[in-house]
């Protein structure tokens, strides 16, 4: 097949280049000329993605994948277009269609009569049929189901493991018909592998949900699962913590049998996912208030950490404080949502002076997110936002003037901070 995956960013990309080591003929669609030329020469646009570069390498060198800004001619030339261009919300929860709408005009122009077009950003209910198939019809003059089968997909996958999150779990499709549901199914059989499971046999492989909105409420269900249990999680941490309890302790306990799955309580939900999916769920179901409260718990945690410094180290006004990570997740050079922009806010509003740093980061970087790199100033505090794998081996001795840590993800090692006063969420 030739295939048109539009937009090369962090999931887009490693879809591409997936489709392209099966023996299709894949180009790559994006508006940043950048990310389109470093493509073509075979080099990765961005770090951080296990086995991305050596994949790119390879699929460029034997002529199976290219990339272009030309989206219209890209999906002329396909008999398949896979769509990841990212859908954002603002403060209130409304989805920004911006990016999204300008895309689907661009493969409108170009779509040919029996070319398969699957969207696999994450979507509130029911736009895939309501919102970009008329927009699909109007702008290529033809009838969706009819002249051309169309499904929604949702990735799901993490940044860093997107080759084996592809392999791990199951491919959800749903069409706007049958047709198009099947059509979907056997397109994704053909450009994914699975992983061999005996023991879990519907574990992997492609699943047939039947409809668009079927697929689309799966991802949302799933994702805000996460964000609600973590909520939950968040709010036992607190009580624990009033009354003298380790809450890490309780969680393990009550995970021990097989109905409870309790998640880890922590500082921030961050990323381009848990905070963002739940809130386009909202915009569905806004009386689903089991969801909305979640949301604000998590969102309250950056705030619970400051507070949590200031009840072990006194007033905060003029005090240096190193936030020790910038991004989202450990190991991710990532910081969408990331809870180091609360923490710097509430530090900044109780008169803090907010400092950061991460092994990712380069000072000019952090400035550019509107952070003030720490370059030896000297701090008395600290709180661990990001659950970096160094921290576990970062000790006392590196940071000799801070007399409180807060370890918002219990990372570091209490027996490296000795002389120092560590606080945990839920401890």
């Amino acid at each position: 097949m030739n295939i048109c995956v539009v937009a090369l960013g962090k999931i887009g990309l490693p879809l591409a280049v997936q489709f392209a080591a099966k023996g299709h003929t894949v180009i790559g669609a994006d508006v940043d000329e950048r990310v389109v030329a470093l493509v073509n020469a075979a080099t990765e646009p961005f770090p951080g993605e296990h086995g991305l570069a050596a994949r790119i390498e390879e699929t460029v060198g034997a002529g199976l994948l290219s990339a272009t800004t030309d989206t219209t001619a890209a999906v002329a030339a396909s008999d398949a277009v896979v769509i990841v261009v990212p859908l954002f919300v603002d403060a209130g929860g409304t989805p920004d269609f911006g990016w999204m709408d300008a895309a689907t005009k661009a493969v409108a122009a170009g779509l040919r009569p029996g070319t398969l077009v699957s969207y696999e950003t994450t979507l509130p209910v029911g736009t895939t049929r309501t919102r970009w198939a008329p927009m699909l019809a109007e702008g290529s003059g033809l009838t969706p189901g009819r002249d051309f089968p169309l499904v929604f997909s949702p990735e799901r996958v993490l940044t860093g493991r997107v080759f084996a999150d592809l392999r791990r779990y199951p491919k959800l499709v749903g069409g706007i018909d049958e047709a198009s549901t099947l059509r979907g199914v056997e397109f994704y059989e053909t450009v994914l592998d699975f992983d061999e499971r005996d023991d879990l046999p519907r574990r992997n492989g492609v699943w047939n949900l039947g409809t668009a909105e079927a697929s689309e409420l799966a991802k949302l269900a799933e994702t805000t699962y996460r964000d609600v249990n973590i909520g939950l999680a968040n709010q036992f941490a607190r009580f624990a913590g009033l009354h003298g309890i380790d809450v890490e302790q309780v969680i393990d306990a009550c995970n021990s049998q097989p109905y409870s799955h309790i998640h880890r309580p922590g500082i921030a939900v961050g990323g381009h996912c848990i905070p963002v999916y739940p809130q386009m769920y909202l915009w569905n179901d806004p009386d689903a208030t089991v969801v909305r409260a979640a949301r604000e718990a998590n969102a309250a945690m950056p705030r619970h950490a400051v507070d949590l410094l200031a009840a072990a180290y006194g007033d905060l006004e003029g005090v240096g404080v190193l936030v020790l990570g910038a991004a989202y997740r450990g190991g991710v050079k990532e910081t969408a949502f990331s809870g180091v922009f609360g923490v710097v806010e509430a530090l900044r509003e109780r008169g803090a002076v907010a400092f950061v740093s991460d092994p990712l980061y380069g000072p000019d970087e952090l400035r550019a997110l509107g952070l003030v790199p720490h370059e030896d100033q000297t701090v008395t505090a600290a709180i661990l936002q990001t659950d970096h794998p160094g921290y576990r081996e970062l000790s006392a001795d590196a940071l000799p003037d801070v007399r409180v840590l807060v370890d918002g993800r219990r990372t570091t090692d209490p027996d490296l901070w000795k002389g120092v006063r560590r606080v945990v969420i839920g401890g």
